[in-house]
């Protein structure tokens, strides 16, 4: 009887004939090798072709120098050290023990692409005779890799220079946000008048944006316009970019309109520009003549409403963005969730949670902390302690700052001392706003003490010195506590002259506990630091008052009318048939008054009546 099983695997060469027979049928010898390798290679065939190089060494054949190439290329844009590591020891094998330096620089490439600069540097020292290319190549390769000691040494060991070694370098320093070494690279490169390209402009334009430099914007801008590079798309995204976080939207739009072409980039950075300075008119007005909108143009409008406290607008658009099949990302989803937050809707936090769930979102920090801080502010602080229980990975130290603030938030102090134990226990190392939040969670639930401790302990345990945040919440800690005396101690003994956070916490202590002395004085220094402060104007008056001080507490209103200082009202909010109505004390403008009033009038009476009734 005849056994059937299953067939042998064929080995790598076998498949590499195989195939050849298969793509040429009829013919005793198979075309062209080097174009068979260079189709499967293409294919994303690689570890056929790399297999099948035994035969080719077996046969005494030698690929020409550019199919190695092609072949090095393939590697290290698959990111495939192994694969690449074969190719090298091909080449061993074939007596090119020593490549060339077109060679090599390919080998230089694959291996920094595979991300094994040693490698690359061994390829690097062992080449006989190496060009500019060679030298920009590991310059390249290391910056990409942020080894930028390794890039400065070989920077300064370059025999000759050229544009392309300056803007590497420029570039690369830019990106790490080490600005002041990327403006005088810069500025060398344009002292040394050896000429430059477009991508001379990148790495400065870079620092602009970091630096929020105007001056520095304005230069380069006009370097830009002499040199002709007016029309280059990117760079003129960059200048709107550096114009907008600068805060000079009149300037970005300007430019905006001057240019030639706009891509969604630039669309997106005027949208993003308006939204961060809180003009969301224009933002929106900008966004909706968007002849290409993309997710991040979505996204940015959406973060702007949100942040600008329009979190019924962010989760309408949100809605639409949805209804047009566009995929929102991590960060689209954080900002709906954070518009939930501003507004308390559960319901809708809710569904962008389902939603979440139902598309196989993968979770990641950002929208977790998100959901986090929803839950809380929408009043489940127990299902937002259930997200951050189901989260495998817990050693990113935002969701364990995130989930402290929310039992911080809700006053829970002694439940947040726990958690900030089980944090130091679980190895995650805390930063500077851990300790803002555990101090917070101490001043709100009165635990002095273990705030103290934990301040004290700040440099030694932890090596973070305190600054003027951590100060306002130690000052916010004692005053609540009624601890007057040891709060203007700590104030006294500040290595820096204590700014407006710590004197506002120190005014809502006072206003607290009813210390009006050393009020009057917080509110004088708060006035004297920031005269914008609605706070410190309206308790002052008050406080003067309450003394009988009259003349004082009209002069203090005087002050802040011709500084036009104006207290920001509360805003209500109250959801009616899946809408969200806002509205403030002695709203007679909100298009639903009528109904608004009438229950509260009911309420009124209904009030009297129980208050009688007693």
């Amino acid at each position: 009887m005849r056994s059937f099983s299953s067939p042998t695997p064929l080995d790598p060469s076998t498949k590499f004939r195989t195939n050849l027979k298969k793509r040429y049928p009829g013919t005793k010898r198979p075309p062209c090798v080097v174009q068979s390798l260079f189709d499967l290679a293409s294919q994303g065939n690689l570890s056929q072709v790399v297999s099948s190089l035994d035969i080719l060494v077996q046969k005494g054949i030698r690929l020409p120098s550019k199919a190695l190439a092609h072949l090095l290329r393939q590697c290290g844009n698959a990111r495939s050290l192994r694969y690449g590591k074969w190719v090298h020891l091909h080449l061993k094998l074939t007596g090119l023990k020593r490549p060339g330096t077109f060679l090599a620089n390919h080998l230089i490439n694959m291996y920094f692409k595979c991300g094994n600069d040693v490698e690359a540097r061994k390829v690097f020292d062992r080449m006989s005779v190496r060009n500019l290319y060679s030298w920009n190549n590991m310059l390249s390769g290391f910056a990409k890799m942020k080894k930028l000691k390794a890039a400065r040494r070989l920077f300064d060991e370059l025999p000759e220079r050229d544009f392309v070694s300056w803007n590497t370098m420029v570039i690369a320093y830019a990106q790490n946000g080490l600005s002041d070494e990327a403006l005088w690279l810069y500025r060398e490169l344009r002292r040394v008048s050896i000429g430059y390209n477009e991508f001379s402009f990148a790495g400065v334009l870079t620092v602009c944006v970091n630096l929020k430099a105007l001056e520095l914007t304005r230069q380069v801008h006009g370097q830009i316009l002499v040199a002709g590079f007016s029309s280059n798309v990117v760079l003129s995204s960059s200048v709107v970019d550096a114009y907008a976080k600068c805060g000079k939207m009149g300037d970005a739009r300007r430019y905006f309109d001057e240019m030639p072409v706009r891509d969604v980039l630039s669309w997106t950075t005027m949208v993003s520009g308006y939204a961060k300075w809180g003009d969301m008119k224009s933002a929106s007005e900008l966004f909706h003549r968007m002849p290409e909108k993309n997710p991040v143009s979505w996204t940015a409008l959406i973060a702007g409403y949100a942040r600008n406290g329009m979190g019924y607008e962010a989760l309408t658009l949100f809605a639409k963005m949805i209804v047009f099949r566009i995929r929102p990302d991590q960060f689209t989803f954080s900002s709906c969730l954070c518009a939930c937050a501003g507004i308390a809707a559960l319901k809708h936090g809710k569904q962008i949670h389902c939603s979440l769930i139902r598309t196989n979102f993968r979770p990641n920090t950002i929208v977790v902390s998100s959901l986090i801080d929803m839950y809380t502010k929408c009043g489940s602080l127990e299902t937002a302690h259930r997200v951050f229980n189901l989260l495998g990975n817990k050693q990113e130290v935002i969701l364990w700052n995130t989930m402290i603030s929310a039992l911080a938030q809700h006053g829970h102090g002694k439940q947040a001392m726990r958690m900030f134990e089980d944090m130091a226990r679980s190895g995650v190392k805390l930063d500077r706003i851990t300790l803002v939040v555990i101090l917070n969670a101490c001043s709100h639930s009165g635990l002095v003490q273990e705030g103290l401790g934990i301040f004290n302990s700040m440099t030694g345990d932890h090596g973070i010195t305190p600054d003027q945040e951590h100060y306002a919440c130690l000052i916010d800690l004692l005053g609540r506590a009624g601890c007057f005396e040891e709060s203007m101690t700590q104030i006294e003994k500040m290595p820096c002259k204590p700014g407006s956070r710590v004197w506002n916490a120190l005014l809502g202590a006072c206003r607290i506990q009813g210390n009006l002395e050393l009020g009057r004085k917080a509110a004088e220094h708060l006035i004297e630091l920031n005269p914008q402060s609605p706070d410190a104007y309206v308790f002052l008056s008050s406080i003067y008052a309450v003394l009988g001080r009259w003349e004082l507490a009209e002069k203090v209103r005087q002050l802040m009318n011709k500084r036009r200082v104006r207290k920001e009202g509360a805003v209500s909010w109250i959801e009616i048939d899946n809408k969200v109505h806002a509205f403030t004390v002695s709203d007679r403008l909100h298009p639903m008054k009528e109904v608004i009033y009438s229950v509260l009038k009911e309420l009124a009476r209904h009030s009297s009546f129980l208050n009688t009734e007693r």
